[in-house]
C-alpha cells in the first residue's frame, strides 16, 4: 500500500465553547481511540494529521487539507457537525469514516453521510479500511470487529498526539488512561451494558504511569474505565508498584458497591482525589449502589452515609442520578434528590435525563416498540439538554416543573455556599463554584425556556406530544447558530433521523431469519 495522508478528528465539542467550564475542562475530555488509530496509522508508515476540537479553536483553520481519508470520532451530540465535515471532505474527494459512540448508537443514520461507519475497532479493521478506501454512495458500509481490542498502544506510543491536547489545557491538565473495556454490570440504559468486561494489560498500565511521571512533576490522571476498580486489588497493586506514594492525583468513575471503606482508604493512600459514583435511581439499580432492595428515603439515608464516609478520605465526589426513569412518579424523586443534598452538602450532584441512544442498549427496543422516542436533532442529545423518551408517569409540563425546582435548589446561592464550606481543598471548592454557575445559568435557564415554550409555542408543544415530527424552529436555529460556517455543509435531511431505526432493523432481521427457516429444506 502506498503512503497515505490521513486526517483524524476528535470532536470533543460540538460548537464553540460558551461557558467557563467548557473553556477550562473540554481539552481534558479528549477521547483515547482517535489517538490509538493515529498511532496505528503511523506504525504502518502513513502521514497523520491529528485534530482535537475542544470548542476553543477555529475548526476551519484546524482541518487537514488534501488527505486521502479522514477518521472522525464523535459522540451523538456532535453528529450534525460530523455530518457537515464529512460532506465537506467528500466534496474534495476524500474518503470519510466515523467511529465512537454515535457510530455504535446510530449506524443506519451515519451510513447516509459517511463511507465507513465503524463499531468495535481494532487495528485489523483500520488496515482493512485503508486498503479498501472506497467512496460508497449513497450509503456507506458498516464494519465492526468481533470485540474491543485486547491491547491498545500505550501513552509513550501516543504521546505526540496527547501532547497536542495538553498544550491546549489551562489551569487544570488531566491525562486520560484506560485499564479496562466493557462492564460487568447490566444497567438497562448503558452503552456498555452488553459488552463483556475486559481488563487491559497491567504491564502497559504500569509503563504508562511511569512515563507520565517522567513528563510531569505531579500528573493528574483520569481513568476512562466505565467502572474503575472492578479488579480492585490488581489495579491497586499495579499503581503501587509503578507510582511512589503521593506522586499522582487520580480521578475515577466507580460504583458504590466497590467503594467500601477499606477500598476508599487505599484509594486515598494512592492519590485518588476525585470519585464519580453512580446513584442512578432512588427506586432501582440497588446492585450498583450496594443498597439492594432499599428504596426511597431509606436509600437516601444509606447512600448519604456512604458518600459522607467517602468524603472523609476523598475531597471531591460527584454523584450521578438519572431522572425520568419509568420507576419515577410524582414529586418524590426530585424531593429525595434535594433531601440527599441536605444530608451530604459537600457532594456535587450530576443529573442526567434518561435518553434512548439508538441501539446503545437493548432496553431501547422497549421504548422504540411503544413509540416513546422523539426525533430530537442529535445536536441536543447529551443527557443534559433534552430527554428524548416520553416519560411514563409525567406530563412534559409536570416533569419540567419538578426538574427546574430541583435544579434551582441544587445550585442556589445557599447550596453553593454550603457546598463550598463543606468541601476540603481550594481546587475542589472553586471547581464546584464554576460548575454550579454553569448549571444554574446554563442548564436551568435552558429548562426554563423549554418549559415556557411548552405553554406558548404550539409547534413546540405538538412536537413534544408526538403530534408532529416537524422539528421546532427553536432547535433548528440552535443547530444553525452552533454550526456557524458548517451549517451550509450540513447535508439535506441531516437534522432528521428515524428514532425507531433500531427496532425496525431488529424486526427486519427477525423476518429474514424466519424466511430462511421457511425456505430451508
Amino acid at each position: 500500500m502506498r503512503k497515505l495522508s490521513i486526517g483524524i478528528i476528535d470532536l470533543v465539542a460540538k460548537a464553540p465553547a460558551k461557558t467557563s467550564w467548557e473553556r477550562v475542562m473540554y481539552p481534558n475530555f479528549a477521547s483515547i481511540m482517535p489517538q490509538v488509530i493515529a498511532a496505528w496509522c503511523e506504525q504502518e508508515g502513513h502521514q497523520v494529521t491529528f485534530v482535537c476540537y475542544t470548542g476553543r479553536e477555529n475548526l476551519i483553520e484546524e482541518l487537514p487539507d488534501k488527505v486521502d481519508i479522514v477518521f472522525i470520532s464523535a459522540f451523538t451530540e456532535a453528529a450534525q457537525l460530523s455530518y457537515a465535515l464529512s460532506n465537506l471532505f467528500r466534496s474534495r474527494g476524500t474518503v470519510t469514516a466515523i467511529g465512537g459512540p454515535h457510530a455504535r448508537c446510530y449506524p443506519q443514520d451515519a451510513q447516509k453521510y459517511f463511507d465507513y461507519v465503524l463499531g468495535f475497532t481494532d487495528k485489523a479493521l483500520i488496515l482493512e479500511v485503508l486498503q479498501d478506501r472506497t467512496q460508497y454512495w449513497p450509503n456507506g458500509v458498516y464494519l465492526s470487529a468481533g470485540q474491543h481490542p485486547t491491547r491498545l498502544p500505550g501513552v509513550s506510543e501516543r504521546w505526540k498526539f496527547i501532547e497536542q491536547i495538553v498544550r491546549k489545557t489551562r489551569f487544570i491538565k488531566v491525562i486520560p488512561l484506560i485499564g479496562s473495556l466493557g462492564c460487568p454490570y447490566s444497567c438497562k440504559f448503558c452503552i456498555d451494558a452488553s459488552v463483556p468486561y475486559q481488563p487491559l494489560d497491567f504491564e502497559v498500565m504500569k509503563e504508562d504511569l511511569r512515563f507520565l511521571l517522567r513528563r510531569f512533576d505531579r500528573p493528574r490522571i483520569a481513568w476512562y474505565d466505565p467502572n474503575f476498580g472492578v479488579r480492585f486489588n490488581d489495579y491497586m497493586d499495579a499503581i503501587e508498584e509503578a507510582v511512589p506514594t503521593g506522586c499522582i492525583d487520580f480521578i475515577a468513575e466507580s460504583t458504590l458497591s466497590l467503594l467500601a471503606e477499606p477500598h476508599v482508604k487505599r484509594l486515598q493512600k494512592n492519590g485518588f482525589k476525585v470519585l464519580l459514583p453512580g446513584i442512578e435511581s432512588w427506586y432501582d439499580l440497588g446492585h450498583k449502589s450496594k443498597t439492594g432492595k432499599t428504596t426511597g428515603m431509606d436509600k437516601v439515608r444509606q447512600i448519604s452515609e456512604h458518600i459522607n464516609m467517602i468524603l472523609r478520605y476523598v475531597p471531591y465526589v460527584q454523584t450521578n442520578l438519572i431522572l425520568g426513569l419509568d420507576v419515577d412518579e410524582g414529586p418524590e424523586p426530585f424531593a429525595l434528590a434535594k433531601r440527599f443534598l441536605d444530608l451530604s452538602p459537600a457532594v456535587f450532584p450530576a443529573y442526567s435525563l434518561i435518553s434512548a441512544y439508538g441501539q446503545a442498549a437493548p432496553h431501547n427496543l422497549e421504548y422504540q416498540s411503544t413509540n416513546r422516542v422523539l426525533p430530537f436533532p442529535f445536536h441536543f442529545l447529551n443527557n443534559n439538554l433534552v430527554m428524548n423518551v416520553r416519560p411514563r408517569n409525567y406530563s412534559w409540563s409536570e416533569f419540567y416543573d419538578y426538574l427546574i425546582d430541583m435544579m434551582k435548589y441544587s445550585f442556589s446561592p445557599r447550596s453553593v455556599l454550603r457546598r463550598f464550606n463543606a468541601t476540603n481543598g481550594a481546587v475542589p471548592r472553586w471547581l464546584n463554584v464554576v460548575r454550579a454557575m454553569s448549571e444554574r445559568f446554563g442548564r436551568t435557564r435552558y429548562y426554563s425556556e423549554v418549559r415556557r415554550r411548552l405553554d406558548t409555542d404550539r409547534q413546540f408543544r405538538r412536537f413534544f406530544e408526538q403530534e408532529t415530527t416537524e422539528i421546532p424552529q427553536f432547535f433548528v436555529q440552535g443547530v444553525r447558530k452552533d454550526l456557524g460556517p458548517f451549517w451550509e455543509w450540513l447535508p439535506k435531511g441531516a437534522l432528521y433521523h428515524d428514532p425507531n431505526a433500531y427496532f425496525l432493523s431488529q424486526e427486519k432481521h427477525s423476518e429474514s431469519c424466519e424466511n430462511r427457516l421457511i425456505c430451508s429444506p
